[in-house]
């Protein structure tokens, strides 16, 4: 599960987690949320970015953010791809958690990977991507932090 298209670092952690087996990867791209603005400025002003806090606004949300996630998949698929992993995917926006858990159960998949960035306060009250998938999957959540572009 990603929020963000990936960059070479994140293709390349995910592709080298195994050494040199063979990978397959689903990708379930979560588009900006609209309600979750105020965690997003939060977690900016954690980090000493003050500047993103202020920009919170600027960036699409809701609706308006899936066809930048659309064209973002695409991206992230190619790359993976293009490293020699057979990667599908799709984003998801109605009930991430489910999706996931959905595709865990019809692909028998061994973990799963989830990419984000930095989420202090959901962190913190374990309500990030990663704790919750935990509690859902049955099988290892593996949570990476993504790289900037």
């Amino acid at each position: 599960m990603i929020e963000k298209p990936l960059v070479a670092a994140d293709v390349e952690l995910i592709t080298t987690l195994h050494g040199d087996e063979p990978q397959s990867v689903v990708v379930l791209m979560q588009p900006r949320g609209d309600r979750d603005r105020l965690l997003r400025a939060v977690d900016d002003v954690a980090l000493g970015e003050f500047g993103e806090a202020a920009r919170e606004g600027d960036e699409p949300e809701g609706r308006d953010a899936r066809p930048p996630a659309e064209r973002g998949l695409l991206r992230s698929l190619d790359a993976l791809r293009a490293s020699g992993a057979q990667a599908v995917g799709r984003v998801v926006e109605d009930h991430p958690l489910d999706a996931l858990a959905a595709v865990v159960t019809e692909t028998g998949a061994d973990e799963v990977v989830v990419l984000t960035d930095p989420h202090y306060v959901e962190e913190f009250f374990h309500r990030d991507w990663a704790s919750r998938a935990r509690r859902r999957v049955g099988v290892p959540v593996l949570k990476l932090f993504a790289h900037g572009e």
